[in-house]
């Protein structure tokens, strides 16, 4: 009888350059990465609107538009799942470091 109560153990990231080419693998859908980019710019804008007109609606917002743009892309697109729950500081910071990658030409939005 074969026992198949045992988990797989996720894998364990130790550096956020280790777990940037993990996230770059999820994220090679077109629209994906367009939704993403798109959740962080508006992120930044409603960061700078909460500080710039002391509006906490703003700063509320923030989540919303961080998070809704970019589980619509896994979710419609991707066909994956976001590795937020499990990664929050390095999934968060993938997402920038994609933006600014993006930014700056050294990713695309559309891969291959």
């Amino acid at each position: 009888m074969i026992n198949n109560n045992h988990k797989i153990q996720p894998k364990k990231y130790n550096s956020l350059k280790e777990f940037y080419y993990f996230y770059l693998t999820e994220h090679q859908n077109t629209i994906n990465r367009a939704l993403h980019f798109t959740g962080i710019s508006l992120l930044c804008l409603c960061f700078i609107a909460s500080v710039l007109f002391h509006n906490v609606y703003f700063f509320m917002a923030i989540p919303l538009v961080g998070f809704g743009f970019s589980w619509i892309g896994h979710q419609f697109f991707e066909r994956n799942k976001p590795s937020t729950l499990k990664y929050p500081f390095f999934s968060l910071a993938s997402d920038f470091l994609l933006f600014g990658d993006i930014i700056m030409g050294r990713q695309s939005f559309k891969t291959k």
